[in-house]
C-alpha cells in the first residue's frame, strides 16, 4: 500500500504547490511510483508548475461523480514515466468534495502507487480536511513571517484533531518545511530565523528553502526546478525528497555574503 503525503499551509502563496511538484518529481525520480494529486478545488496551478496545463480532460471531481474512471483521468508526466498527475476541477464549487468519495479514490491509489502526494488547499480552504483525513504523513510550508508561521500551527492543531489516524488515537508524521528564507533579512532582524520558527511550531525540520528567482521562472515555462542542477532551491528540494525518502543528509546551507552566517540562521 503506498504512503500519501498530504503538502499544506496556514494560508496561500507560501510556496506549498511548488514543493508538490517538485517533491513528487524527486520520488519518481527515485524510482517510486507516484501520484500528484491536486485539491485546490477552483484555484488549481499544480497542473502549471508541472508543464500539464494542456494536456488536461477529465479532473478528480469527473472521476469522483463517476462521469470517466480513474484511468481516464491520470496524465502521465512528460519527462518521468513513474510520474503521474490528478488535477484539481477549475471550476467546481469548492465544497462539491465528499469524505466517502474523497476516501475511496484514495484507498484507490494507494493500491496502484508508492507514493500519493496531495497538494491541499490552504488551512483556511474548505477541501483542506478532505486533504488530511488519510494522510500517512503532513509536510507543513511556511514562509518565515510571523502571519505564515502563525496560520502554520492552526494547520498542525487541525492535523492533530481531524485526521483519521487522530480519531484512532495515533498522530499523522508531521515536518516543517522553511521556504524563500533571505539569510541578509535574517540577519537585520526582519525576517525569523530558523530557530524561531522552530521553536513555535515545535516540529522537526525536513527542508529549508531558499529564495530563488528561478522558480518563477520554472513555472511560467512548466519546467520544475528540482531538474535545474544550477539552482540552490533545486538542490533543497532534492535533499527533501532523499530525506521524505528515509535518507540521511544535510540540510541545505543557506548563507548570506557574510562569512559563518548560516550558523546564526539557527539563533
Amino acid at each position: 500500500m503506498g504512503e500519501v503525503i498530504t503538502v499544506t499551509s496556514g494560508k496561500g502563496g507560501v510556496g506549498k504547490s511548488t514543493l508538490s511538484a517538485n517533491l513528487s518529481v524527486g520520488l519518481a525520480e527515485a524510482g517510486k511510483k507516484v501520484i500528484a494529486v491536486d485539491f485546490d478545488i477552483g484555484l488549481r496551478n499544480l497542473d502549471m508548475i508541472l508543464g500539464l496545463e494542456n494536456r488536461i480532460v477529465y479532473d478528480v471531481i469527473d472521476v469522483m461523480e463517476g462521469r470517466c474512471n480513474l484511468p481516464q483521468a491520470l496524465i502521465n508526466d512528460k519527462r518521468s514515466k513513474n510520474l503521474y498527475f490528478l488535477p484539481a476541477s477549475q471550476t467546481s464549487d469548492k465544497n462539491i468534495l465528499e469524505k466517502d468519495k474523497v476516501a475511496k479514490l484514495i484507498e484507490d491509489l494507494k493500491k496502484e502507487f508508492d507514493f500519493i502526494v496531495l497538494d491541499s488547499p490552504a488551512g483556511i480552504e474548505s477541501g483542506f480536511e478532505h486533504s488530511i483525513f488519510l494522510a500517512d504523513r503532513a509536510i507543513v510550508v511556511t514562509t518565515p513571517d510571523v502571519s505564515a508561521v502563525r496560520d502554520a500551527d492552526r494547520v498542525i492543531g487541525i492535523i492533530d484533531a481531524k485526521s483519521k489516524k487522530a480519531q484512532e488515537g495515533k498522530e499523522v508524521q508531521k515536518h516543517v518545511v522553511i521556504n524563500r528564507l533571505k539569510p541578509e533579512m535574517v540577519e537585520n532582524g526582519s525576517m525569523l530565523s530558523v530557530d524561531d520558527v522552530l521553536s513555535i511550531l515545535a516540529l522537526p525540520l525536513i527542508g529549508i528553502i531558499p529564495d530563488d528567482e528561478g522558480i518563477v521562472t520554472s513555472t511560467n515555462e512548466g519546467e520544475p526546478i528540482f531538474y535545474n542542477q544550477k539552482s540552490k532551491a533545486a538542490e533543497a528540494y532534492r535533499r527533501i525528497t532523499k530525506r521524505v525518502l528515509g535518507e540521511e543528509v544535510s540540510l541545505m546551507e543557506i548563507r548570506s555574503e557574510k562569512r559563518g552566517f548560516f550558523k546564526r540562521l539557527f539563533g
